[in-house]
């Protein structure tokens, strides 16, 4: 790619001499993988070339989750922030809309089986807290109006595809999950909500910087296609059930 990005360039959030963050649409990938032979663009190769320098990915994000991406700007701050990763000293924050009402809160502790060594089970943990309901009076599949939820989901351990792994577990998967959702529920959506995408956002990071200790906390706002579907079913962002 060499620096060239043919979208709208992804937002660089925060940077200092260590890290650099962008919020990264959905869609786009972190890195090339031979996965994703559809792909063409990548947040670390036009990170790279935006600033004319190597970049290194702290985390990952889903394709086609968007919000907070950080990368490390060299290899002591890129080890830094793994052993705040691996210590779960990092708080991330995601804005979810799942189908169906939860419960007003609760925690997820259910083991998950590794997507690339089916051998291997490990612990996961996802606290959420619904922000907002709604109800639409239009069927769908085998009920009779449609529920849904906005959530603020908050990862306690970072297993691949968690979040959308265990909202299916407790049966409210997140909208547009076309792998771990509700395939009815996502084509009402589409039709009746406009929605494009997977209703995934990772709103919100906070560590400590390794130079210092101060907080630093990076806030990532909503795309548009997401406020629009949150605006169809008469929420503001703030607005509390």
């Amino acid at each position: 790619m060499n620096g060239t990005y043919t979208s709208s360039p992804p937002p660089i959030l925060y940077q200092d001499a260590d890290y650099v963050a962008i919020n990264k649409p959905a869609g786009l990938l972190v890195h090339r993988t031979g996965l994703a032979s559809d792909a063409s663009e990548f947040a670390l190769q036009w990170l790279s070339g935006h600033l004319g320098q190597k970049v290194f990915p702290c985390h990952r994000l889903d394709r086609p989750t968007s919000g907070v991406l950080l990368f490390a700007l060299h290899l002591d701050a890129l080890r830094a922030m793994e052993e705040q990763f691996r210590g779960q000293t990092v708080r991330k924050s995601y804005l979810a809309v799942v189908r169906g009402w939860t419960e007003g809160s609760g925690q997820i502790d259910s083991p998950l089986r590794s997507e690339e060594n089916p051998d291997k089970v490990q612990d996961a943990c996802t606290r959420y807290e619904r922000l907002a309901r709604s109800e639409l009076m239009e069927p769908v599949g085998r009920y009779s109006s449609a529920r849904f939820s906005l959530l603020e989901l908050k990862p306690q351990t970072g297993r691949k595809h968690q979040l959308r792994r265990h909202m299916a577990h407790i049966r409210h998967p997140i909208l547009g999950d076309t792998r771990h959702g509700d395939g009815t529920q996502n084509r009402f959506a589409r039709a009746r909500l406009a929605c494009p995408r997977l209703l995934l956002h990772a709103g919100e990071l906070t560590f400590s910087h390794p130079k210092g200790g101060q907080s630093v906390q990076i806030h990532a706002p909503l795309p548009d296609a997401f406020a629009q579907v949150l605006d169809a079913l008469g929420w503001g962002i703030h607005k509390t059930a």
